[in-house]
């Protein structure tokens, strides 16, 4: 009589199981080994042998296609020993006591400041130069937070200004391409300081149709062009100092390097909305090297915080005038303690409102208002969520289980793997998958479906190659007949490719993931 009563038992578990099952959804790229393609099988055996020994497992990862790297601060991915070089160039000194690069003063050189070609012949102030201007060696203490560290590193590189770009671009550049990386879009701000002074001028102004008429009344749009000739420039210089389209262009060309226009939100609310001005006006006049949107500086500042909403509101408005631009934006980049409880309750959620195609970091998502209903909500939107994973730990703290990166995933939210500010973190993106690998115990399945969402949701023109959005099974009719990632198309998906620069590029990451397995 007992047996009964233990079957229906394990009945009752099984069906409990079942219904978790349907509550908490497969994260993508969890299929079952034996469905899986032959290249895939091949994938997750030779990423199971890799994984018994950290420095296997980065070499494995730097040789696997990445695709793109889509949250890059350009002046943050640039390691210091870059700008350090720079910086004697441009024949600048340093504040010694503040480790801060600072103009030179002929005649006022003493001994806190000094010419920085010294710090070259001065070990101990090199090494403290590289660990001022990273976080390299960084020890949290009391006053002294990985936070408060990280973001006071760029206050210490700013007298460097604009004029190396081109040459970070490519530093950059050069660096994706060794790991196999196609596709970047970094983040900068070009000057703004015309429409600073003209935002100061005409002040604020809560109709916020009447204020932008008045900015481009008052000539706002002649910034818009020394904006996009500066990043126009930008992009020209690095690909002349790579010697594309010549005999001996380096591997760094094929690198696909866009922008996105950064908009520094802990500024006066009037110039924070002249700068959204000015950035949608010239995404919308160079949508080819402008291709997005981005506010920055801390998400926990006073002004960011006291007007998110505002700033928020700002966005939803000038997204309906201009709605071609793409938005990202950094949302969530918060924890626990570092801000108010309270303050924790609707970051990403607005951000979402305001049209974002993607959220950088979304650290805090579950400590927002109704985080099950805002994950579901933002995989119905294909709201993509950069994942940053060392970033958050430097400056949040945050890492291992604490992170929502396994929650996202849970709820099937299209998600990639960023580097934020490679130079200053010491990393690169072969680090920050290793690091998820290790961290999370991913399947090769998992890494590919991550890799195939960063060109997913890249900010290219055209169509994607991939019939429906973030699903990777079928491609688009023009190429279904083809097997995604041949060299030779058929005509129809070649006309298709031509035409389509974002399936384009994805076509390219199908053939390096072709060769990559070919190689087991």
């Amino acid at each position: 009589m007992k047996k009964p009563r233990i079957a229906a038992r394990v009945w009752v578990c099984l069906l409990a199981a079942l219904g978790a099952a349907a509550a908490y959804p497969q994260a993508p790229g969890t299929k079952s080994l034996s469905r899986a393609p032959t290249g895939d099988k091949q994938g997750e055996l030779q990423l199971a042998q890799a994984k018994r020994n950290p420095l296997q497992l980065r070499q494995f990862l730097k040789k696997m296609p990445k695709g793109g790297d889509l949250h890059y601060h350009l002046s943050g991915g640039t390691y210091a020993e870059t700008m350090l070089g720079d910086a004697v160039d441009d024949g600048l000194c340093v504040d010694v006591p503040k480790l801060t690069l600072a103009n030179c003063r002929e005649g006022e050189e003493r001994t806190e400041t000094v010419s920085l070609r010294k710090a070259f012949e001065d070990p101990r102030l090199y090494d403290e130069l590289i660990d001022a201007f990273s976080m390299r060696s960084f020890v949290p203490s009391a006053g002294a937070s990985g936070h408060d560290h990280f973001f006071e590193t760029f206050a210490r590189f700013r007298a460097l200004g604009t004029a190396h770009y081109a040459e970070w671009a490519d530093e950059a550049a050069q660096r994706a391409a060794l790991q196999n990386e196609q596709y970047l879009e970094v983040m900068e701000n070009p000057d703004f300081s015309d429409t600073r002074k003209i935002a100061r001028e005409i002040g604020w102004k809560e109709d916020l149709k009447a204020l932008r008429d008045e900015l481009l009344a008052r000539n706002l749009r002649e910034n818009v062009r020394t904006a996009v000739e500066q990043v126009q420039s930008v992009d020209r210089k690095r690909r002349e100092s790579e010697h594309c389209g010549q005999p001996d262009a380096l591997a760094a060309c094929a690198v696909d390097v866009r922008f996105i226009y950064q908009i520094l939100r802990g500024l006066p609310k009037e110039i924070v909305f002249a700068q959204m001005v000015l950035a949608f006006e010239a995404a919308s006049a160079d949508p080819k090297h402008i291709v997005g949107i981005n506010l920055v500086m801390p998400e926990d500042g006073p002004v960011a915080m006291a007007d998110y909403s505002l700033h928020m509101g700002m966005l939803k408005y000038l997204h309906e005038v201009y709605p071609a631009v793409h938005i990202t934006l950094h949302a969530g980049e918060l924890a626990f303690g570092l801000v108010p409880p309270s303050a924790l309750c609707c970051h990403v959620r607005l951000a979402v409102e305001a049209g974002a195609e993607r959220i950088g970091h979304a650290t805090d998502v579950m400590y927002e208002d109704r985080p099950h209903e805002l994950l579901k909500e933002m995989k119905a939107k294909h709201v993509m969520v950069e994942t940053c994973l060392t970033s958050s730990e430097l400056i949040l703290g945050v890492t291992g289980e604490r992170h929502p990166f396994p929650l996202i995933r849970q709820f099937q939210v299209p998600v990639a793997l960023s580097t934020d500010d490679e130079g200053v973190s010491r990393i690169d993106l072969t680090h920050e998958y290793q690091r998820a690998v290790e961290t999370y115990d991913l399947s090769y399945g998992a890494l590919k479906t991550m890799v195939r969402t960063s060109l997913e949701h890249a900010f290219l023109p055209g169509a994607s190659l991939w019939r429906e959005q973030d699903e990777f099974t079928r491609t688009a009719p023009a190429c279904a007949r083809d097997i995604a990632g041949t060299d030779k198309p058929s005509a129809g998906c070649g006309e298709f490719l031509r035409s389509n620069e974002k399936a384009r590029q994805q076509w390219e990451l199908e053939r390096r993931f072709r060769l990559f397995e070919s190689e087991f």
